[in-house]
């Protein structure tokens, strides 16, 4: 292997900041040294423990540190490249404009345009092709500064287009070829790929119990939650599989499979576990706990798969239900990997703080849970399409997301430090 170089990482505040975590991993993997530097606002995405565990080094991010005065200068002189990833317009229209207010702006100034400095931009559509945010592109280019073009895809916001961050193997590719440790290939001979990309199993949507051939029990479920997590994660570089409603929203995860009933769910979800090894399951379905065991019209049984339409002319009808097992807490069993992680949802409504709490422990003693999800109806603003979220460990800790997006970034981090 090439001779051992060494590499200053700026991360600064996008969504995006979980991908870069595959450059630095490889790049250590490689031999190289690497030294991250994260804005404060980078910090809010990602924790500062999983880039030091991967890079082996401290995260820098006060300038005015003990002992960080000067590091603006001496980490510009310490690297063989720099790479700005993900890079937001705020960096790229401040570096263009020589604005230096804090440590990764300063750290742009004292470059000095002897080694190469890359910059990999990630944001939405209307950001980046703003003519403010294109016009310091060009600034930059013409200081000789590289830019990694953004790929086009689904971001972080929902949208679609250009913006996003582009594929971290082509970043890795793009490091290597500036160091001159590859010519445009592998590493060490082996592919540009993660050594074990994260599998997620996704479940999302509830489940319909049949009556008969056209009324069903079902529940308010819409799928949303599961289904912008499974579209979120896969569009960070993870193996996504979507186990989907029928009567959920279309999704662009490029593995997906549908339930309609109980039965249907459980079927999906030990046939598909039971033959990939998946390092995560997120629950985020709302399964029945009942089904239909029978149906009594004016006192005549009938068995619900038997029956095409009950009419309408019985004087009552009565439905006899039956106990659902709890599909979540026989997800390790289904499982090929018996270390896997999961990821469980629970939804109360109007509960108080003590009864949430029970829940919740519950949940995580029957289930194995890694992190349990949890929020209430009376905290939903369906008008909104807002939910309120409190993420619970499995020693009770908590972390609040006041929305969807933030809960997807901090999964999508957790998911990280539990696999490291």
């Amino acid at each position: 292997m090439s001779a051992s170089k060494k590499v200053l990482i700026i991360l600064t505040g996008s969504i995006a900041c979980y991908k870069v975590c595959h450059v630095i991993s490889r790049l250590v993997q490689a031999g190289h040294e690497v030294q991250v530097v994260a804005s404060a606002s980078a910090l809010k995405f990602i924790g500062s423990a999983t880039l030091e565990g991967l890079s082996g080094r401290p995260v820098i991010s006060d300038m005015y540190a003990s002992g960080n005065v000067m590091e603006h200068i001496h980490l510009m002189r310490w690297a063989d490249l720099v790479l700005v990833a993900p890079a937001t317009a705020n960096f790229i229209n401040k570096a263009a404009q020589g604005i230096g207010d804090d440590l990764v702006q300063t750290l742009f100034l004292a470059h000095d345009f002897k080694r190469p400095f890359l910059v990999a931009p990630a944001m939405n559509t209307s950001m980046y092709l703003h003519p403010t945010t294109q016009k310091s592109r060009q600034l930059l280019q013409d200081m000789h500064i590289e830019i990694l073009e953004t790929a086009s895809g689904v971001l972080a916001c929902g949208e679609q287009g250009w913006g996003r961050l582009l594929d971290p193997d082509l970043i890795l590719q793009a490091v290597l070829e500036k160091l001159g440790t590859i010519s445009a290939g592998p590493v060490a001979g082996r592919p540009l790929t993660t050594q074990k990309m994260k599998r997620v199993l996704v479940t999302a949507g509830g489940t319909q119990e049949a009556i008969d051939t056209v009324r069903a029990i079902t529940n308010t479920s819409t799928g949303r939650t599961g289904i912008q997590l499974a579209e979120y994660l896969e569009s960070l570089g993870l193996d996504v599989t979507l186990v989907k409603s029928r009567t959920s929203r279309a999704s662009s995860v490029a593995k997906v499979k549908t339930f309609s009933s109980f039965l249907d769910l459980q079927d999906v979800l030990k046939q598909t576990l039971a033959a990939d090894e998946f390092d995560f399951v997120i629950h985020a379905a709302a399964v029945s706990d009942y089904s239909v065991d029978s149906i009594e019209v004016d006192g005549k049984k009938m068995n619900p798969l038997e029956v095409r339409k009950i009419s309408s002319t019985g004087e009552s009808m009565n439905l006899h239900l039956k106990r659902n097992p709890k599909l979540v807490n026989e997800l390790s069993l289904y499982s090929k990997n018996k270390y896997l992680n999961v990821i469980a949802f629970k939804l109360t409504s109007g509960a108080s703080t003590h009864e949430r709490l029970e829940a919740v422990q519950k949940l995580q003693k029957e289930a194995g849970a890694v992190f349990v999800v949890h929020n209430d109806l009376s905290e939903i603003k369906t008008e909104m399409n807002q939910h309120r979220f409190t993420v619970y460990d499995a020693h009770l800790k908590t972390q609040t997301c006041e929305s969807l997006s933030e809960l997807c970034g901090f999964l999508s981090q957790a998911l990280i430090e539990v696999s490291l």
